[in-house]
């Protein structure tokens, strides 16, 4: 029952940050990616800020220091604002659908940097996802748009996140980490106004309602995605994360009114299936390491 729990929150939580998705798009008609960047980043700092200290987290430690918290923030500035700015300017399936290729390339990271073993399988597997990654970029294609790079930059920017967030001091809460990892794009959105020559403009009602609950459902996906890996099996309940590519589809074509060919399509399974072995066989080889230790 925990599995199962653990699963609706998952999905729940990746129809959340769909959402989330499909408002920061309809916004980016109106506002730039920097001012996006801006309120976003303000808001939801203050949001986890409040979340913070209501967990007697203090918004301040010297920990916040820490090189790996700072390559942590780093990484997020760059990870959401390439995957924000493919949102804004690419279709919204083909940004989603890149952005699933991320724990392919967390697994990539982990071998290279933190030493982790990957057989041959898995790298197999990563290989053959990242061919579904170029099937839905088509570089050298007439479809090819140079703009879906910036969904690459995300999913870089995201991995090295994930990776940072493994070497993160026990003593710096997850709250702390959200909260600082919102607050490091209100500069970032500014430098990004004053680089690009992008005024602030005065949101109207809907773009206000649209931040507003663009913030309120990124915050409360935020926590069932917690909720989820504190309830059941990570093995049997990460695969559920690749739900927000269907729902992201659903999005496309019912809002965006998008219309999604056979390589976007292909591309999308072949990165979803790889990506769901590799959780698959990092899990297998993960229980059968626990297993193989003598008792104690």
């Amino acid at each position: 029952m925990d599995n199962i729990r653990g699963s609706m929150l998952m999905v729940a939580a990746m129809l959340g940050f769909a959402i989330e998705d499909m408002f920061i798009k309809q916004m980016a008609g109106a506002m730039s990616v920097g001012q996006i960047l801006f309120i976003l980043g303000g808001l939801g700092g203050i949001v986890f800020a409040m979340i913070a200290r209501a967990y007697g987290d203090a918004l301040w430690t010297r920990d916040l220091l820490h090189p790996v918290v700072f390559l942590r923030n780093t990484a997020e500035v760059v990870g959401t604002f390439g995957f924000l700015t493919a949102v804004a300017l690419t279709p919204i399936s083909s940004a989603t659908a890149i952005l699933q290729a991320t724990p392919l390339a967390v697994t990539i990271g982990a071998a290279l940097f933190l030493d982790e073993t990957v057989g041959w399988r898995r790298w197999v597997a990563i290989g053959i996802g990242l061919c579904g990654v170029l099937l839905v970029l088509r570089p050298g294609m007439d479809g090819f748009d140079v703009n879906s790079l910036f969904a690459v930059q995300g999913v870089i920017g995201l991995a090295i996140r994930d990776l940072a967030t493994r070497r993160v001091p026990e003593t710096v809460t997850s709250r702390q980490l959200s909260t600082y990892a919102f607050l490091v794009l209100v500069p970032t959105g500014a430098a990004v106004m004053f680089i690009s020559g992008s005024p602030m403009v005065t949101p109207g009602p809907a773009d206000i309602t649209r931040i507003a609950f663009a913030v309120f459902v990124g915050v409360v996906a935020y926590y069932l995605l917690v909720a989820a890996t504190r309830i059941g099996h990570m093995s049997l309940i990460a695969p559920f994360r690749y739900t927000r590519l269907v729902f992201a589809l659903v999005i496309a074509i019912t809002v965006f009114d998008e219309t999604i060919d056979a390589l976007t399509l292909i591309g999308a399974a072949i990165i979803v299936t790889s990506g769901i072995y590799t959780l698959w066989r990092e899990a297998r080889l993960r229980r059968t390491s626990l297993a193989s230790k003598p008792a104690l």
